[in-house]
């Protein structure tokens, strides 16, 4: 329904017409020099990665093009406010450097811009997933990360640009251009002209994947009216943190009421999964939607026991902390990276239980998309009358997905600390004494017994990938 009301939008002579998505103009590799690199490269990370001991090559592309200022209209429909805006951005690529190695899937992620310079957040959580698996990965520079580039290095970002050239709303950037610049960047993705990314390379899969509320806006506005050459949309499935409501579609627009059917995830024509910790069920259980298998609603949600919003994985894909001096934005210390502490000081949560979750996501995604199989089913945690979620002596919620940091416990756990700035979002672990967990297990046998059982549930069920069940069995069973 949404294409065809689109197609009828007009404004100032403009008419949305079912054409491709135009393959933007790309510029690169940019060359790497001992006076200019990739910011947020491999090499300048807080947990560095030696690419080439993977198999892998890393590239950055500058990528060029138009594109529109929208208004979202209350029936869903799109009006042009502001036409073909030019605008700059760069895009970071890994991609296995043997054709054969290349699983046919590129992953592309809208990093986090809480400290305005791009932070690649699920690059944290799953680098080692897609590496193994032989994906590629495609980070793409935000508008809001601009200042910080050109700032860093005049000479290698100094063309990066979201000019609010049309006006439309007050200020010098215009965010709303992300949207066509998404679609653009996944049309570069997908084509195989010289000079492309990916070319000689055969890409049959493109997922989009973030934590930020652009991507939902993107999903619920934007993908229903964008196709590229072939015919295919621009992405193929979504795997989304949280599940936030949308953000704005251009600088000036208002949030969405809270009652406005725009804000609920829309059914769109290839699958999305939603993985949501158990520190954010409470707060984002409004957003719940039923799983569905429908070829219009391909959907599931996937709540996982015992997992804070955020842990310390998420921070390993910040920038050097070099790079972030030079920018004027460091935080804290690479193991704190934040200007104040928690009540009480607290280690970020180490557990892998967000890596686990979205390395199993990505997986079903992808057999979802490349062979037609259906993800596994999960009930939801369990909230009380009140709304809040039902936990048990170790804090732990019931339902989700469960693992043995949840069946098997050797702790007590808060998905949310006290004190200022983001520790409400950071969970906290304090180990029980041993004279309990002798009183629960016994024996260290008896325990690791446990967790093996439980971990083998995983893998039968589907909840966690082989090379993570491995990895778990390694952690849990010392």
């Amino acid at each position: 329904m949404l294409h065809r009301l689109l197609a009828a939008t007009v404004f100032a002579g403009l008419t949305f017409a079912q054409n491709p998505v135009p393959v933007p103009k790309v510029t690169g590799p940019v060359a790497v020099t001992a006076t200019s690199h990739v910011f947020g490269g491999a090499k300048d990370m807080l947990s560095p990665v030696d690419l080439a001991k993977a198999g892998y090559v890393e590239e950055e592309y500058l990528i060029s093009g138009s594109a529109n200022v929208y208004d979202w209209n209350a029936d869903g429909s799109l009006t042009v406010k502001g036409a073909n805006n030019p605008y700059t951005t760069r895009i970071v690529v890994w991609k296995p450097a043997q054709a054969a190695r290349f699983s046919g899937t590129v992953v592309v992620e809208i990093p986090n811009i809480a400290r305005r310079f791009d932070w690649p957040m699920m690059w944290g959580f799953s680098h080692d997933y897609w590496m193994e698996h032989g994906d590629a990965w495609v980070q793409i520079g935000m508008p809001a990360s601009v200042a910080s580039m050109k700032k860093l290095d005049a000479a290698r970002y100094g063309s990066l640009s979201f000019e609010n050239t049309t006006k439309v709303c007050p200020g010098e950037t215009e965010d709303g251009l992300r949207y066509d610049m998404f679609s653009q960047v996944a049309a570069a993705i997908k084509s195989k002209g010289a000079g492309m990314p990916f070319a000689g390379l055969d890409v049959q899969r493109a997922f989009l994947t973030t934590q930020d509320t652009g991507m939902v806006t993107y999903i619920n506005a934007i993908h229903s009216q964008a196709r590229v050459e072939g015919g295919k949309r621009p992405y193929d499935g979504y795997l989304i943190k949280v599940l936030n409501a949308p953000g704005v579609i251009n600088s000036c627009a208002r949030p969405l009421a809270a009652n406005d059917p725009r804000r609920m995830l829309k059914a769109v024509d290839v699958p999305t999964i939603t993985v949501v910790a158990q520190g954010e069920v409470e707060g984002m259980a409004w957003s719940r939607l039923p799983d569905s298998d429908v070829a219009v609603g391909k959907h599931r949600r996937y709540e996982i026991a015992m997992a804070a919003h955020i842990d310390k994985w998420a921070y390993t894909g910040l920038a050097s902390f070099a790079d972030q001096n030079k920018l004027g934005a460091a935080q804290g210390t690479p193991d704190w990276p934040f200007t104040a502490r928690c009540e009480p000081e607290i280690k970020l949560q180490d557990e892998p239980l967000l890596s686990y979750g979205f390395n199993m996501a990505f997986a079903h995604l992808d057999k979802w998309v490349r062979d037609g199989v259906a993800p596994p089913k999960v009930d939801r945690m369990q909230l009380d009358a009140a709304g809040k979620l039902v936990v048990n002596e170790y804090g732990i919620g019931n339902g989700g997905i469960r693992s043995p940091y949840s069946d098997v416990p050797v702790a007590k756990y808060l998905t949310a600390s006290g004190g200022p700035g983001n520790c409400r979002e950071f969970g906290s672990t304090t180990a029980l004494p041993w004279a309990q967990l002798e009183k629960l297990y016994g024996t260290h046998a008896n325990y690791v017994q446990k967790v093996n059982a439980s971990i083998d549930r995983m893998v039968k069920e589907r909840w966690i990938n082989e090379s993570d069940a491995k990895r778990m069995r390694a952690d849990l069973s010392k």
